[in-house]
């Protein structure tokens, strides 16, 4: 090949090595040029961002379906507030508390759904987003999650030896959980753990004749994308400082799922993009036209798919590929199935 092939394809690596980098730095100095409006609108995607990577966890490594992980949001967002508002209990501790329980929460529901794959597993999270808003209003549990009127928590405010507000403290609380929950989903894709998830993906029966518990891998697999997405909840909380059943609909689940497919299935920095499609875009929609928002919304969510570069291919290689040193390596990290196939 000639130099000038080569030189956008250098350009190209040097972009991807240092984009990290550049990133972090532009997030860093962001609430210190920006509005507060502006730095709490970064804040809620850096929270849709972490839940997308949960559910990525699931779905993009392991291959399982959820149509539920608003449920798993839900039920940090209410142990955070219930903890707070109930018994005085500081922030940071009830997000230790709420990943904890969302973690058994995911590893409960993951037993018994082993026996469902596909379509079936789909639908018993889709049951599961759905009932939990209406427990949520149940009158017995109303001393603790407040029933319809749900529960408002106070804004911490930032440690008195910084010398920043107190959006600008949640801002960066919440990006350095983003980027912890980013350095434990990567670390998780490239250990042992991450492959045996990536094995039971490919063949499950393959994988228990090489010796991997595929029952304890898959649920797994759930109570680490419930105990991400349930930081995401908790962090929500925290940030909007109000909770109600009304906020995690099912719409929220779907809105997650939404997230994860615009971003690319299986390419954690995809999350990003997806928070910010689900966050920024019902915005343009309804401004396009407030009776017909849903409808702005699909078009552009349909157009987004089709016009992305090579719309056909599955998972984040589409947009990877303009990220990588070359698009072929990155098609062919993506799509190794596709590769032995076309052998």
């Amino acid at each position: 090949m000639t130099d000038s092939s080569h030189n956008p394809r250098r350009f190209a690596c040097i972009v991807r090595r240092h984009g990290h980098v550049a990133a972090i730095l532009t997030a860093i100095s962001l609430p210190l040029l920006a509005g507060d409006f502006l730095v709490f609108q970064v804040t809620q995607l850096m929270v849709y961002a972490i839940a997308i990577m949960g559910l990525n966890v699931l779905v993009g490594i392991n291959g399982q379906l959820s149509l539920g992980h608003g449920a798993f949001y839900a039920l940090g967002a209410y142990t955070v507030a219930i903890l707070m508002d109930g018994y005085g209990m500081p922030y940071g501790w009830t997000l230790l508390v709420a990943a904890a329980i969302t973690f058994a929460a995911g590893f409960a529901f993951g037993l018994p759904a082993l026996r469902l794959e596909g379509i079936y597993l789909a639908l018993a999270t889709f049951t599961l987003a759905i009932a939990l808003p209406q427990i949520l209003k149940l009158s017995v549990l109303n001393p603790w999650t407040g029933g319809v009127q749900g529960i408002s928590i106070a804004k911490p405010e930032a440690p008195s030896f910084l010398p920043i507000n107190a959006d600008q403290w949640l801002y960066a609380l919440t990006l350095l959980m983003a980027c912890l929950i980013y350095w434990l989903a990567r670390n998780l894709i490239g250990s042992r753990t991450g492959r045996a998830l990536a094995a039971v993906k490919d063949n499950a029966l393959a994988a228990r004749t090489m010796g991997i518990n595929v029952a304890l891998y898959k649920t797994l697999a759930f109570s680490v994308s419930a105990c991400f997405t349930g930081i995401a909840g908790a962090l929500s909380a925290i940030v909007v400082q109000y909770v109600s059943p009304d906020s995690f609909t099912f719409y929220l689940s779907v809105a997650i799922l939404v997230g994860l497919v615009v971003g690319g299935v299986g390419w954690l920095p995809g999350a990003f993009l997806g928070a910010a499609f689900i966050l920024f875009v019902p915005n343009i929609a309804e401004g396009v036209s407030k009776g017909l928002s849903g409808a702005v919304y699909g078009i552009l969510l349909i157009a987004l798919i089709v016009m992305r570069p090579s719309s056909s291919a599955a998972g984040g290689g589409t947009w990877r590929s303009l990220l990588s040193c070359t698009g072929r390596r990155a098609h062919q990290i993506s799509h190794p199935q596709e590769k032995r196939r076309q052998a």
